[in-house]
């Protein structure tokens, strides 16, 4: 029976979570890799029972045409094709069986989940986000360890703000983290390629989705 760890995140509750730091010779071989390396990285290896998809934001607000903040990003989706690799990732998660999520807030239009990338009946929606980080006024941390999760992929609003927030959490909670830059946006594209750059491997393992959906079929 295959475990479905699509975690759709709308944030809005309150909880506290265990604060598991990695250790400082990780942090510092993971930096010295990340600036140093001159070989391909190694192939991208996933369990999906031990995998879910985290996915950010993806609301009308950001992600369609008439939302408030669509004409801010949207230069920076069509550049990656944020959308349309997003949907490429969650249907290759879902198909692997792993658990997806995605986070967002009130039920308006604005900030209802996007058409492309709406939550299926079996997915996780992890509701309670007051701030920028996905872990810090909700319960995901939780709902990922109940379901033995120990990689976190990464996509979704705003590359340099949630989703980064959210990226440092989870790596200081000790999970395995994975951040996904063609499926992720921000409000210019100078920016995108600066958290890339400069602080993303750092704090997780910058990919994209083919590399993603290839660790995930293997």
């Amino acid at each position: 029976m295959k475990f479905r760890k699509i975690i759709s995140i709308a944030l809005f509750a309150t909880s506290t979570t265990a604060f598991v730091a990695p250790s400082t010779t990780a942090f510092a071989a993971r930096t010295s890799s990340h600036k140093m390396a001159t070989t391909e990285p190694p192939a991208i290896k996933l369990d999906p029972s031990e995998t879910a998809c985290v996915m950010i934001e993806y609301q009308n607000e950001f992600a369609t045409e008439g939302g408030a903040l669509h004409d801010a990003v949207k230069e920076c989706m069509q550049a990656t094709g944020t959308l349309g690799n997003s949907r490429k990732v969650m249907d290759a998660a879902r198909d692997a069986g792993i658990k997806e999520g995605e986070l967002f807030k009130a039920r308006e239009w604005g900030s209802d989940f996007c058409d492309l990338m709406k939550p299926a009946e079996n997915d996780i929606i992890c509701k309670g986000k007051s701030g920028l980080c996905g872990f810090a006024s909700t319960n995901l941390d939780f709902l990922l360890r109940q379901n033995g999760i120990k990689n976190v992929l990464l996509a979704g609003f705003l590359t340099n703000c949630c989703v980064e927030s959210s990226m440092r959490s989870a790596y200081e909670l000790g999970y395995n983290v994975y951040t996904l830059k063609d499926c992720c946006a921000a409000t210019s594209i100078a920016a995108q390629d600066a958290a890339y750059e400069h602080n993303f491997g750092m704090f997780s393992v910058p990919t994209t989705s083919n590399e993603i959906i290839d660790a995930l079929k293997a």
